[in-house]
C-alpha cells in the first residue's frame, strides 16, 4: 500500500506513472491512499486510468483509499470511480509523495457537476504515452455522454498507422457504429476525420449522404449522429462522435457543447504529443526507465546488505520510505547513495604499510 500526498500535475505525473509501472511488476493489486492528496489534474487522472486498465489486464485491482471530497468528486465526474475500487481510511500507509501540498477551494468547482469549462478543462495535458492518452480520452467520452443532451453514446476516433481506430467508446454498440463507418469508408465520423469540419446527421431516416452506412446505423438503433473534427496543427487527426437513438436529438446548445468537447480533446492530443518529436519521446521514456532502474538498484542493495529475497527487499524499501517520511523515489536514491558513500569511505581509509 502506498500513499500519494500533495498534488499530481503535468510535472510529476510521469514520475508517478514510472513508479507505478515498477510496482505493478511485483504487485498486480495495489492500494493507493490518497487521504493527503490535495488535487489531481488531467495528467494524474490519465495515469490512474491507464494503471487501472493495466491492473485489470494482469488480473489485479487498483484501489483508491480515503479520497477527499475534492478528489472523490473528480473521480466521480470523470467516471474513474466506476473502474477502480474505493475504500475508507486505514491508519497505516506508506508514502509515495509526488509533490507539495496546497489547499484547494472546493467552491471553485461550482454547483454544477458537469460544467464543461470547469471540468473538461482539467483534463488538458497528459504524458505522451498511448495507454495514458487512451485512458484520458475514455474519461472525456464519459463526460460527453453525460452532458450532451440527447446523447446515448460517444466515441473518439483517431488516425493511427494510416487507419481510423476507435480509441474510446461508451459501449459496444458505439464501437460497432464506428467500425461500420471504417468498413464502408463513409459516414460522419469518416468525413469529419478527413475533411476537418463537423458533420451532423439530424435524422438518418432522411439522410442521403452515406447510402451504405446509413442502413447499418439504423439497424443498430441509431437515428442521429454528430461528429466533430479533432485538430492538431490545424489538420484533422480524428473525430469526437456523439450518437443518439432519437432523430433530431441535438439542439443548437448540444452542438455547441460537442464543439467544446472536441476542442478539449484536440488540446489533449496536442499536449499529449500526437506530433511530438522522436527526441522528446525518447527523453520521456529514458526518464521513466531511469526511475525504474533506480528502484531495481535500491532493491539489489538491500538484498545484498540484508541477505533477503527480492520481495522482502521491496517491502524493506517501502518501510524505509515510510519511516524516513521520504518520497519513494528519494528513498531509493538514499539507499543507492549510501552504498556509494560506503565505498568512497572504504577507499579513503589509509592502508597499513608492511616493512620487512
Amino acid at each position: 500500500m502506498f500513499a500519494i500526498r500533495g498534488e499530481v500535475d503535468r510535472v510529476n505525473a510521469p514520475e508517478l506513472c514510472a513508479i507505478l509501472d515498477a510496482v505493478i511488476e511485483r504487485h498486480p493489486s495495489v492500494v493507493l491512499d490518497v487521504a493527503e492528496l490535495g488535487f489531481i489534474n488531467g495528467w494524474g487522472l490519465g495515469v490512474l486510468a491507464a494503471q487501472a486498465s493495466r491492473h485489470r489486464r494482469s488480473g489485479g485491482t487498483l484501489t483508491i483509499r480515503s479520497p477527499s471530497a475534492t478528489v472523490l468528486r473528480l473521480l466521480d465526474i470523470t467516471g474513474l470511480a466506476e473502474v477502480v475500487l474505493l475504500e475508507h481510511a486505514d491508519p497505516s500507509r506508506r508514502h509515495l509523495a509526488v509533490g507539495q501540498s496546497s489547499e484547494i477551494d472546493e467552491a471553485s468547482f461550482g454547483p454544477e457537476p458537469y460544467h464543461v469549462p470547469a471540468h473538461a478543462g482539467m483534463i488538458t495535458a497528459i504524458p505522451a504515452d498511448t495507454d495514458v492518452v487512451d485512458g484520458t480520452l475514455r474519461l472525456v467520452v464519459t463526460l460527453a455522454r453525460a452532458t450532451v443532451g440527447g446523447a446515448d453514446g460517444a466515441s473518439v476516433s483517431l488516425w493511427r498507422n494510416g487507419h481510423l481506430a476507435t480509441v474510446a467508446a461508451s459501449d459496444k454498440t458505439i464501437v460497432d457504429m464506428d467500425a461500420s463507418q471504417y468498413a464502408t469508408g463513409e459516414g460522419p465520423c469518416v468525413d469529419a476525420s478527413v475533411k476537418g469540419r463537423r458533420f451532423h446527421a439530424e435524422s438518418l431516416g432522411i439522410e442521403t449522404r452515406w447510402p451504405t452506412f446509413t442502413p447499418r446505423a439504423q439497424a443498430l438503433g441509431i437515428n442521429a449522429i454528430m461528429s466533430s473534427p479533432l485538430l492538431t496543427e490545424d489538420r484533422p487527426v480524428g473525430a469526437l462522435n456523439i450518437y443518439s437513438r432519437t432523430a433530431m436529438a441535438f439542439a443548437s446548445k448540444d452542438q455547441e457543447l460537442a464543439s467544446l468537447f472536441a476542442a478539449e480533446v484536440s488540446h489533449i492530443l496536442a499536449c499529449a504529443g500526437v506530433d511530438v518529436t522522436d527526441e522528446q519521446l525518447s527523453r520521456r521514456r529514458n526518464e521513466a526507465l531511469a526511475i525504474r532502474r533506480l528502484i531495481a538498484q535500491a532493491e539489489g542493495v538491500i538484498m545484498e546488505r540484508e541477505g533477503v529475497g527480492a520481495d522482502d527487499a521491496y517491502s524493506l524499501l517501502c518501510d524505509y520510505s515510510r519511516t524516513s517520511n521520504r518520497p519513494f523515489r528519494e528513498g531509493a536514491e538514499d539507499v543507492v547513495a549510501s552504498t556509494q558513500r560506503f565505498r568512497r569511505g572504504a577507499e579513503s581509509e589509509p592502508r597499513q604499510s608492511h616493512h620487512g
